[in-house]
């Protein structure tokens, strides 16, 4: 195996883990002496900046920088290469970056569409034949992959941003990933299960190549790190002291790129050097809606981050308010609300230079229009769960595994990041000696020819991924975002309200008990197996009383089983220019400050 790892720790703290005493030992919570008793810690506060990462470490690499001089855009930049070597579980430069930024200058939002796009020599044809009887793109292997759009986001928004030279942002996690660094807990966890898991899919035959990953991710015996040990990967050291020096064309149009073509040619893929060449992030304008004096930042689609923006304009119309935080009441409203955005998620979002309309930002637009909340409210009852949902139709108005990380500095500026290789670890292959995993987010491009998310070369897929940012007459408020795929817009909303409507502050909205809907027809235009009023999962935190009455509403209550996302967050008072940060405890990460 090329990479190391050495243990740490004393030899009878290993021994109690490896026996299973560690782990079995019941512990129980302790009395806090203020705030909400559920909340895991105090915000964090600070003046000249913050950041908020899912790795404590990826966030003292972002306060680094910005003592350094760097601004937010640089140390979210520099915190998202840390956190790409730390927590490869969930992201990495094989994947794609989605970003809103703040810029106190001008007093605007900015966003950046990081996608790749499916690769021009795999015709809708070719994928039909390749899989045969196959009704869907799996999740494995060559198929799924597409031109990572990562590096070349970083670059865009540092070269409209960006203080400080590209090579001093990568230094931190050039230097980590030569000497190493320790494993922290959730993460080795999620390590050990996604290796186990594609060991298992590749002995069945899943896909093409593992023996590359196994050399990057697993060590000397076979085995995934653990918590507290340490890893190296030298590969990814060198991949990223390539893009230091020969910037993003070193990735796209160099040595980065030829390697991913020769690797995907000798295992017969897809994605070319010519894909990679012709790869350009977009910059977008953020679609907002106003809930209750805070403008609500998303990116258009092929994100779905406008269905959070349509469950806020369905809930605006209810005083949420005084039917109290954790109501059977409240969730009720949420979940409807959810299951009408979700049908039309299922039918509208797609990438709009491939849609099927004369103008799809007009469809967008629609989609959070106030007439159009008015229209799917009217299907909402408050005496019980709706029966089946549909999508709706705005044209009869007049005319997918992730990291999310949040950086601040003290002149104004905020940058809400998220970044994936999407379904685990992502397709499984890591090309010849760079030391990172290929992105396999093109498992969620439908094969229905008449759906908007069809497959077509050259076509970015349907992502799950999506950072906020909230403003408030005019100035930067907060920024946020809570990974898990389909969980993510059902999981800005209940942040939201919990903050606009039930006045928790960031780290209790983040640490409060979730709760996640499934049963709504998929990005694919596939129904789910679970169709009608869907299936609703809760953490352990909700209480009986609430269950009980949700079941009476209608809705089928059912124990959580994790998958309730990651939270991170940075609030900033506009009158005092005070940073509050948030870091939930689902996570390794922490909010760190300056």
């Amino acid at each position: 195996m090329k990479n190391s790892v050495t243990a740490l720790g004393a030899a009878a703290l290993m021994a109690a883990l490896d026996s299973g005493v560690a782990a079995n030992a019941q512990s129980y919570p302790g009395d806090r002496v203020s705030g909400e008793h559920f909340a895991t810690r105090s915000v964090t506060t600070a003046t000249q900046g913050m950041a908020a990462t899912a790795h404590p470490l990826a966030s003292q690499v972002a306060i680094n920088v910005l003592q350094s001089g760097g601004n937010a855009v640089d140390a979210a930049i520099a915190a998202n290469a840390a956190i790409g070597l730390m927590e490869p579980t969930g992201n990495g430069i094989g994947g794609d970056i989605f970003v809103i930024i703040w810029d106190p200058e001008t007093r605007q939002v900015y966003g950046i569409n990081g996608a790749g796009r499916s690769p021009m020599g795999l015709s809708y044809d070719d994928v039909v034949e390749t899989l045969g009887e196959g009704n869907a793109i799996p999740p494995l292997g060559a198929m799924p992959v597409s031109v990572p759009g990562t590096v070349d986001g970083w670059f865009a928004m540092h070269e409209r941003f960006g203080s400080m030279p590209m090579d001093e942002i990568l230094a931190p996690a050039i230097r980590y990933a030569e000497n190493g660094f320790p494993l922290t807990e959730t993460i080795a966890y999620y390590w050990e299960r996604n290796m186990r898991i594609l060991d298992g899919r590749f002995a069945n035959g899943e896909f093409e190549e593992f023996a590359n990953a196994q050399a990057t991710y697993l060590t000397e015996d076979g085995d995934a790190p653990r918590e507290g040990e340490i890893f190296r990967n030298p590969d990814l050291a060198n991949t990223y002291r390539l893009i230091a020096e020969g910037g993003r064309d070193a990735f796209y149009d160099g040595p980065i790129a030829q390697t991913i073509h020769d690797y995907m040619e000798r295992i017969g893929g897809w994605i070319a050097y010519e894909d990679l060449a012709a790869h350009r992030t977009e910059w977008v304008e953020p679609l907002s809606v106003n809930y209750r004096g805070y403008d609500v930042w998303e990116l258009p689609p092929q994100g779905q981050g406008i269905a959070a923006l349509q469950m806020l304009q369905t809930l605006e119309a209810y005083d949420l308010s005084s039917m109290g935080f954790m109501s059977a009441e409240a969730i009720h409203l949420m979940v409807e609300a959810k299951r009408l955005a979700f049908e039309d998620r299922a039918r509208f979002y797609s990438d709009p230079a491939f849609y099927d309309e004369a103008d799809p930002h007009a469809l967008y637009a629609e989609l959070i229009s106030d007439d159009y909340a008015d229209t799917r409210r009217a299907l909402i009852s408050t005496e019980a769960a709706m029966q089946s949902v549909t999508h709706g139709d705005p044209r009869i108005i007049e005319d997918g595994d992730t990291t999310y990380l949040t950086v601040a500095d003290g002149n104004g500026m905020m940058v809400s990041l998220i970044q994936s290789n999407f379904r685990g670890m992502g397709s499984g292959l890591v090309p010849d000696g760079l030391g990172f995993m290929l992105q396999n987010r093109g498992e969620l491009f439908s094969l229905d020819p008449n759906h908007p998310n069809v497959y077509e070369p050259g076509k970015r897929p349907f992502h799950t991924i999506i950072p906020a940012m909230i403003t408030r007459g005019g100035e930067a408020f907060m920024s946020f975002g809570l990974m898990g795929g389909a969980m993510q817009p059902q999981g800005h909303v209940q942040i939201i309200t919990s903050v606009i409507d039930f006045g928790l502050n960031i780290q209790q909205a983040g640490d409060a008990a979730r709760w996640r809907h499934d049963g709504s027809t998929s990005e694919t235009g596939q129904a789910d197996e679970t169709a009608g009023v869907g299936v609703l999962s809760v953490e352990s935190g909700m209480p009986q009383d609430v269950r009980d009455a949700l079941t009476a509403l209608g809705h089928e209550v059912v124990d959580g089983d994790g998958g309730f996302g990651g939270y991170q967050a940075i609030l900033r008072d506009p009158e005092t220019g005070v940073l509050y940060g948030a870091s939930e405890m689902r996570k390794d990460g922490a909010a760190q400050g300056y």
